[in-house]
């Protein structure tokens, strides 16, 4: 697949809508603008690519509602250089979308199905986290920490302590908490032990997988 005028055409229009849907942060629409997300896709659902809607990929998984990737996003407010840990790598859509603002991401996924086609799809793309890691999320990645921010692409059942104790003070993290329906939550590292939480509206997310052994 190309991306071609039509393509950035139809991103143009797509960031339209999430502005009007309540996205204001003007780096995170031109990102949305910027990155081609029909190539994140299987190619029988390109003519869907720049609906808001989320969308299967591999191992049953989704690529995020592109609103919601604009929210969690937007909520993290990235600046250069900003060292993210991202749970839940997936398509990479997400990860393209930090990297585009010239961020640092360490992403971890636990499908190796996934974890081997991204993969290979973001040295194709010329996309280049700092780290891809095949491992379970809820350990977080202790020996990079901390991290300016933290994003789970998954819904949890509770927030991670392991998450909470590699965000740095001053730090973000932006998880969606719940069983069925995820809210959700952004936790601000005021100090060692001190975190501020904010509930930021009801999302849906695949579920944030725990390795049990």
């Amino acid at each position: 697949m190309k991306d071609t005028l039509k393509h950035r055409g139809m991103r143009n229009q797509l960031a339209d809508i999430l502005s009007a849907k309540g996205i204001h942060d003007q780096k995170v629409l031109a990102a949305i603008r910027t990155i081609p997300r029909h190539l994140f896709m299987d190619s029988s659902f390109e003519g869907h690519a720049y609906q808001d809607k989320a969308f299967p990929i591999a191992a049953d998984q989704t690529i995020s509602q592109p609103y919601t990737v604009a929210f969690q996003t937007e909520l993290l407010e990235v600046k250069p250089n900003d060292r993210i840990l991202e749970i839940g790598t997936g398509s990479g859509y997400q990860t393209a979308i930090l990297l585009q603002l010239k961020a640092k991401v360490y992403t971890i996924e636990r499908q190796l199905e996934l974890f081997k086609k991204t993969n290979i799809f973001f040295k194709k793309m010329g996309y280049r986290p700092k780290k891809m890691i095949f491992g379970d999320g809820y350990k977080g990645l202790p020996e990079e920490a901390p991290f300016d921010s933290i994003i789970v692409t998954a819904g949890a059942p509770d927030v991670p302590k392991a998450l909470m104790a590699q965000l740095k003070v001053g730090g973000r993290l932006v998880i969606p908490i719940g069983e069925e329906d995820q809210i959700m939550t952004l936790y601000i590292r005021k100090s060692g032990q001190e975190f501020e939480k904010k509930e930021l509206g009801t999302f849906r997310f695949v579920p944030l997988l725990e390795d049990k052994n």
